[in-house]
């Protein structure tokens, strides 16, 4: 059941107005988001609800066991059950995600040397949100250790604050102090919240069903058949494809995001323009944004200080490790190994001129508008990330060589071009890079606007988003691409 399919809007109304009509019961109202939670994530796989309520449980009970280590100051104790907790959620992910990856690359290296094994891949079904829900309950113990929080003595909130269904499929990644704090009080109807979150569920349906889905049809077009199209068509197609990556994911955040609020939450944004960035770090920092930080808080914060002997290396050892990490968490295969490789040595040339501990500051012109220099550098990072969405878009390396063999015949062949497809997602896709140029260049201005009362403007913003899903949106419920994540 996806965010913005018909069934999710109907489950959706019924567990709002039942939600509502127990606010001021804080625990029933709890109990009964529990339950639409776990019936929710039920709908992809029952045993895998089994897998995520036994998982729950284990890490709740060793947060206790933690918390109770630290009042009696065993540290030592305190530091196994930390790394116990650790082991079991990279345990989890390991065996379900990676296992059929390392016994295949292992299989395969062995038969290169001569050794012929009889191992098979297991082919184990991946939990969806396995990544997503297991990085939560790690940092419940981690926070826990560390001192941030407290052991949350109500189960029934911890498993909410797992669970919960806006975004348990593909994030945000929520830390878990805003989260509980949240939880526990009451949530009472406010029509301001319910405003807001339906526009920002509409903002995400919009991207995702007139921008990312009209721009998969095009895109997967050529890249399924890539023998049979001209490398101009691969091109064109490739730089496609982060505008796709962005409006899909993006949008599922703000729909995420949207429905959270509406049920009294504030979860973690996730997006902040992020092709509005001139290297790859400003870009990591508004792209995905809940894992990124939750990867810098606990993987290269802690390398950083272990190897802050080594002075400028250590800190570039400890960016590639982390960005290593980033890229494997996509997946079980060489390419995204390899993605996170590349995003990583872009940072070198960052740490070795200084620019990485910097703040860029725009440079504008008279009208307000960034230099060209400096969009140039926007457009410069664009393709940097292209390239390594064109590792991440393959199914091996194989398939990427190949790709990447036939880009210098570029001028060789004609250029693939669907015209009612990339006609109508060039015209919705204006209006998501007007939205974006607004919000980043000029946030106090009403840009090319007349002086509306915001209720006017709410109400035509609106309306023109549901015209537009109507006239130009895909009601196929196409999955979204981090799904498989």
């Amino acid at each position: 059941m996806v965010v913005n399919s018909l069934a999710f809007f109907w489950f959706f109304l019924v567990v709002l107005i039942v939600y509502y009509a127990c606010q001021t019961r804080k625990g029933i109202q709890n109990f009964f988001l529990l339950i639409c939670s776990y019936w929710f994530y039920s709908q992809i796989n029952i045993k895998m609800t089994i897998l995520l309520a036994i998982l729950t449980l284990v890490f709740w009970l060793i947060g206790k066991f933690i918390d109770k280590a630290l009042e009696k100051e065993q540290a030592r104790h305190a530091s196994l059950l930390t790394t116990l907790s650790v082991v079991i959620g990279i345990g989890a992910l390991f065996y379900f995600k990676y296992l059929d990856f390392f016994i295949g690359s292992f299989v395969s290296a062995a038969n290169m040397i001569g050794l012929h094994l009889s191992w098979t891949a297991l082919h184990l079904v991946v939990p969806i949100g396995l990544s997503f829900f297991t990085f939560k309950l790690m940092s419940y113990t981690l926070d826990i250790y560390h001192g941030k929080i407290n052991h949350e003595p109500n189960v029934l909130n911890f498993a909410n604050f797992i669970a919960f269904f806006p975004t348990i499929l593909s994030g945000p990644i929520d830390r878990p102090k805003q989260f509980l704090k949240q939880l526990a009080q009451s949530r009472l109807f406010n029509s301001d919240n319910l405003m807001t979150g339906c526009r920002r569920v509409l903002w995400g349906m919009f991207m995702k069903m007139c921008i990312a889905d009209r721009l998969d049809l095009y895109i997967s077009a050529v890249w399924n058949n890539y023998e049979h199209h001209s490398a101009l068509s691969i091109i064109f197609a490739s730089l496609l494809y982060p505008f796709q990556m962005y409006a899909d994911f993006s949008g599922y955040s703000e729909m995420a995001i949207g429905v959270s609020l509406m049920l009294g939450f504030k979860v973690a944004e996730n997006f902040k323009r992020p092709f509005f960035t001139i290297n790859i770090s400003q870009y990591w920092s508004r792209w995905h944004m809940s894992l990124t930080s939750w990867l810098t808080d606990y993987v290269f914060m802690p390398l950083n200080i272990k190897l802050r002997n080594w002075g400028t290396n250590g800190t570039i050892a400890a960016i590639m490790l982390n960005m290593t990490f980033i890229g494997m968490w996509h997946g079980a295969d060489w390419t995204f190994f390899l993605f996170g490789v590349y995003h990583g040595l872009w940072y070198i040339p960052l740490m070795v001129s200084g620019q990485f501990f910097k703040k860029t500051k725009i440079k504008v012109n008279a009208l307000g508008w960034p230099t060209f220099p400096y969009v140039l550098k926007m457009a410069g990072n664009y393709l940097v990330v292209t390239f390594g969405l064109m590792l991440f878009h393959s199914n091996n390396i194989n398939e990427f060589w190949t790709v990447l063999c036939r880009i210098p015949e570029a001028w060789n062949g004609g250029l693939f071009f669907d015209m009612p497809t990339l006609v109508n997602a060039a015209i919705c896709s204006i209006a998501l890079i007007y939205v974006d140029i607004q919000e980043e260049w000029f946030p106090q201005k009403k840009l090319y606007l007349p002086t509306w009362s915001e209720k006017w403007r709410w109400e035509l913003t609106v309306s023109i988003e549901i015209v537009a899903i109507l006239l130009f949106g895909i009601f196929d419920s196409n999955q979204f691409i981090y799904f498989q994540f």
